[in-house]
């Protein structure tokens, strides 16, 4: 029964990485007085993409690709006993499924500390980070992918 219900889940996240990756994760803006523009994942590849294509390229791999990767090779063995990728690469993918939401922290913490904007977080961030402890807790739960 618990099995079924996280193969289930992990369906489920198919549908929720995508929406995670639009939903703003914080609000950042420079001076009290200003408005606070939403930041996305989406919207900050773009607008690192100009500058820093290497940055850009590290995130869209850590915060986009292989978090479906994973995903997806875990719904393709649960429903249609299929790997996509070996049980190593599957466990080494889990295992960098948090640095994108520990960076985000980290750069929230940053600039409140430097206090020269302001930063709010949104629900995006909660979401984001939801559907990764998700995805660990579901790989941690699979014999099979759990370490």
């Amino acid at each position: 029964m618990v099995h079924r219900i996280l193969k289930y889940l992990n369906l489920a996240l198919m549908v929720c990485y995508p929406i995670a990756w639009f939903a703003p994760l914080i609000s950042a803006g420079l001076l009290p007085i200003f408005g606070l523009d939403k930041i996305s994942i989406i919207s900050g590849i773009r607008s690192i993409w100009d500058t820093d294509p290497v940055l850009a390229s590290v995130v869209i791999a850590f915060a986009m690709v292989a978090p479906v990767l994973k995903t997806s090779t875990q719904v393709l063995k649960d429903f249609y006993d299929f790997a996509l990728l070996p049980d190593w690469v599957t466990r080494a993918l889990a295992r960098f499924a948090m640095a994108d939401v520990f960076l985000i922290a980290l750069y929230i913490t940053v600039i409140k500390g430097i206090g020269v904007g302001r930063v709010q977080t949104e629900w995006g961030l909660y979401f984001f980070s939801l559907c990764v402890i998700t995805s660990i807790i579901i790989s941690l739960s699979n014999p099979r992918t759990s370490p």
